[in-house]
């Protein structure tokens, strides 16, 4: 019995193994459940949101683990280690540890010491002792890694076996030649691009794959001068995956002289993808892509056409589409030329292609053909569980008596029709709601699981009314958030609802 319940409490606490609060509280209530929860705080302990630096415990646990020779040459550098580090341990914490982040690693030693040299000295050992330790590695972080790791003895039989790589562009590319030659089994690997200089290893490491399911891509850098293409080589080396990877988010930051029919060359032969993200760039015009098993489709800058025609091939497994997201009175989004007949289609294609649908972001006209086709997808689309609407006339510009009475006929449908799992519904702000029109709204969603609702409208944040109104509601458990979220704001709030969401798999 003893043992079922530890059983049963391990796969309770795998439930929590993203709130580390609620599992450090859980140490403290018995040893049988210290003894259940240590190895799942320990699958990756750089994950949680402490300041390592500050961690000394951290160090003198690592520190346990090296030999009696290597702390006597180190002390004799001039580094002290806690007495813990020469005690016994409850746990063998090591053994538990599935994850390596050198960056959080190297911010733990700078207790061990202030000089460069010792820290040096100190990477050195902390790496070799947790690559000797840790049996399978699962997720390595190199950013920032000052040592050639493939080289310690048993590098081969702990790398082997690794799941997740994440690294930036400034490491030498020395370490991918060497990281390629042992590590041919990763699944996910995410580079972050943040030098102007082509790094070469990472298309080697790529080819090296044989079953890379998922691949990201992010610049963070400030010069926006290069010598040669920094995309070309990766994207060629990514289009001999196509036929095991599933999962791409690119955010190219630097789009101005590089092969701009590339990206769509790649893309379109990487027919297996279930995600595709493209943040920032250019306008996604191309209409031949074809994805029979896309769920996520994440695309700042797209032409409803470009959207509609990989919706129409997309085998109906759609479960979140999220586009337009530059769209607020700071950003000017070109919707084309047909924003109404191509916005109708867009619609059409949804409720015809997307009967999984939970996210989805949606623009079009305030016509009275455009509301019947919106209450139409509310009916089909029964999984729906956010909404993002930009609703706006582009032929006319309409008086104030007008938008309201567009925010009236927007809410009428969504009582006649929101599917019961709609949960969460965001604004921007183009249209407005009246005080009379909003309580009526919320008077008959009543009955339904509380909403949460975001606009980039200043009026139900400064103006008195809709305030009480809106208090009224959350109090009653109508509303359970009502958010005002500035346009300057809200790029950055769809980013980490983009990041919330991100695939796992």
């Amino acid at each position: 019995m003893s043992q079922l319940n530890k059983d049963i409490l391990f796969l309770l606490f795998e439930e929590f193994h993203n709130d580390s609060k609620s599992l450090f509280s859980c140490l403290l209530v018995n040893r049988l459940w210290c003894e259940t929860v240590i190895p799942i705080l320990w699958r990756n302990p750089w994950s949680y949101g402490i300041i390592y630096q500050n961690k000394s415990y951290l160090f003198a646990i690592i520190a346990f683990y090296l030999p009696i020779s290597i702390k006597e040459f180190l002390i004799s550098q001039g580094i002290n280690f806690p007495s813990i580090s020469y005690q016994s341990l409850l746990f063998d914490y090591l053994s538990f540890c599935r994850s390596i982040n050198i960056n959080i690693i190297n911010s733990i030693i700078l207790i061990g010491s202030s000089l460069a040299h010792n820290q040096f000295y100190l990477q050195q050992e902390f790496y070799n002792i947790l690559i000797t330790s840790c049996t399978e590695l699962k997720y390595l972080d190199i950013r920032s890694i000052n040592h050639q790791i493939f080289y310690f003895p048993k590098a081969k039989a702990c790398l082997e076996t690794l799941y997740e790589l994440k690294c930036d562009t400034s490491v030498d590319p020395i370490y991918f030649y060497g990281l390629a030659r042992i590590c041919q089994n990763i699944q996910k690997l995410v580079i972050i691009n943040n030098t102007i200089k082509v790094n070469h290893g990472i298309a080697k490491l790529i080819e090296a794959q044989e079953n890379l399911k998922n691949f990201e891509w992010i610049d963070e850098f400030e010069e926006d001068y290069f010598i040669e293409d920094p995309y070309k080589e990766t994207l060629l080396a990514l289009e001999k995956k196509a036929d095991v990877l599933n999962h791409l988010k690119i955010y190219f930051q630097y789009t101005e002289g590089i092969e701009h029919t590339l990206p769509y060359e790649v893309l379109s032969k990487l027919y297996k993808l279930k995600t595709l993200i493209i943040e920032d760039f250019d306008y996604f015009t191309k209409e031949q892509l074809v994805y029979q098993y896309i769920e996520v489709l994440r695309v700042d800058y797209i032409t409803f056409n470009a959207a509609s025609n990989i919706i129409e091939n997309s085998g109906r497994h759609l479960r979140e589409i999220l586009l337009f997201k530059y769209w607020d009175h700071y950003y000017y989004y070109d919707f084309g030329d047909n924003f109404n007949e191509d916005s109708l289609n867009f619609i059409h294609k949804i409720c015809e292609h997307c009967p999984s649908i939970e996210y989805l972001t949606l623009a079009f006209p305030p016509t009275k053909e455009h509301f019947t086709e919106f209450e139409k997808l509310l009916k089909v689309c029964q999984n729906l569980k956010s909404l993002i609407l930009i609703i706006l006339n582009i032929d006319e510009r309409e008086n104030s008596e007008k938008i309201m009475e567009n925010g009236a006929e927007l809410l009428k449908a969504l009582i006649r029709s929101a599917p019961i799992n709609l949960r969460e519904i965001k604004f921007f702000d183009y249209f407005k709601f009246s005080l009379q029109a909003l309580e009526e709204f919320l008077k008959k969603w009543r009955n339904r699981p509380a909403l949460s609702l975001f606009t980039t409208d200043h009026i139900y944040n400064n103006e008195q009314e809709y305030i009480r109104l809106i208090n009224k509601y959350k109090d009653n458990g109508v509303i359970k958030d009502f958010r005002f979220v500035s346009s300057i704001y809200w790029t950055f709030y769809y980013k980490k609802l983009i990041n919330d969401n991100l695939y796992l798999n």
